[in-house]
């Protein structure tokens, strides 16, 4: 664990220990972010031999950070970015929008067109039935959602510019996900586990014979994962295009893309696991990642020390220290002008559960993984979109 106890409250630590009883655990690992989630903590890594369960991946699967380092400065910039967030809402639907048939930039990009043509060829080959959101998957990708997810233009510790954002696999990995936890909750050896939240997809059954179940579910995440990449690179490069219609100068030379929602087979102690990340990012030795704060309040690029105690992993935020309703009950719109003084940004009643307040300091949060993770860059906000 990364996190103090005392940070812990007492519904996190429960789903912790419901998760470390499950017999096919190999390891859990605690992230300094973590809080409760749906069944899982966010802000835990679950190592399992010969099992994985869907709720420890979540539902918005793929889900992570993009950020992009520009050539541009802070002198660069004209005095008031409204302009330039106006751009950028114009081109990236957020919220519950979607693109009238699909995101714009496909027509002027060959290459990501191939990408999502390709995506797409299998999406008939997807093992639970989501044929009927086929339409809505095509005009989601590239468009941000809600909740959480964000734009940000940042700078700098030298006044370097930024581009950020945070989403996933919006409805589709969410239909996805909640048809295998489904199935899951409904399998014999899933029976008498702690909470049935936790059910997992077993590998093989005693003669070898891999289980249909297991082979569905990781055709299926994977094809979501990959939707959740190609979601975030054409929302990049559609706020790229926009930006350099205001700075016709500024160029790109830097591309983080990474999940914080996902599954992944690695190997520790050994042993041929399947490790789920709810509300953390990948830390291999030199692998840059990206660890966002809440609205306003910045983001730092990391390095990872590749740590295998946390399974090299290290947190994916802040992580929220309060619920959404409570954060509408104890903040008032006061505060979130406030709180977010300096960012163009919205500061009205629709984002109010998004204020800084509701969620847990960074650099704190970032003192107790300095053996996870070194800092490569703190970002400031400057700009930030909310759906």
């Amino acid at each position: 664990m990364w996190s103090p106890l005392y940070d812990v409250d007492h519904t996190a630590q429960q789903q912790i220990r419901n998760a470390s009883l499950l017999p096919w655990v190999h390891g859990v690992a605690v992230m300094p972010d973590v809080h409760a989630g749906a069944g899982v903590t966010v802000g835990s890594v679950i190592a399992m031999h010969g099992a994985v369960s869907p709720a420890a991946v979540g539902v918005d699967i793929g889900c992570g950070m993009m950020a992009v380092k520009t050539t541009a400065t802070l002198s660069d910039l004209p005095d008031n970015l409204a302009g330039i967030r106006a751009a950028w809402e114009n081109v990236v639907p957020v919220g519950f929008a979607k693109h009238k048939t699909h995101a714009a930039l496909l027509g002027r990009d060959g290459f990501m067109r191939r990408d999502v043509k390709k995506l797409f060829s299998r999406f008939t080959n997807l093992r639970v039935d989501v044929s009927a959101k086929e339409n809505n998957a095509v005009r989601q990708c590239g468009t941000l959602g809600s909740g959480n997810h964000f734009i940000e233009l940042c700078s700098d510790n030298h006044g370097i510019l930024w581009l950020m954002l945070h989403s996933g696999s919006r409805n589709i990995g969410k239909e996805i996900a909640e048809r295998h936890i489904y199935r899951a909750k409904h399998l014999e050896w899933n029976s008498d586990i702690p909470d049935r939240n936790l059910a997992v997809f077993l590998h093989r059954d005693q003669d070898g014979t891999e289980y249909k179940e297991w082979a569905d579910y990781l055709h299926d995440i994977y094809w979501a994962q990959e939707y959740a990449l190609l979601n975030r690179r054409i929302m990049m490069g559609s706020i790229k295009a926009a930006l350099q219609n205001i700075l016709p100068q500024v160029a790109f030379t830097q591309d983080i893309n990474c999940h914080h929602n996902y599954v992944s087979e690695e190997t520790y102690d050994g042993l041929d696991l399947v490790i789920t990340r709810k509300g953390a990012i990948s830390a291999q030795t030199s692998e840059l990642g990206i660890i966002p704060g809440s609205m306003g309040t910045g983001s730092y690029i990391v390095r990872g020390l590749g740590n295998t105690a946390s399974y090299c992993s290290a947190s994916h935020g802040a992580g929220r220290t309060m619920s959404r309703g409570a954060a509408r009950q104890a903040f008032t719109l006061d505060d979130l002008i406030e709180q977010t003084r300096g960012v163009e940004c919205r500061k009205d009643y629709g984002v109010l559960d998004e204020i800084p307040g509701a969620y847990k300091d960074l650099s704190q949060v970032l003192s107790h993984e300095v053996d996870l993770v070194e800092i490569m860059a703190k970002l400031d906000t400057l700009l930030c979109i909310k759906g």
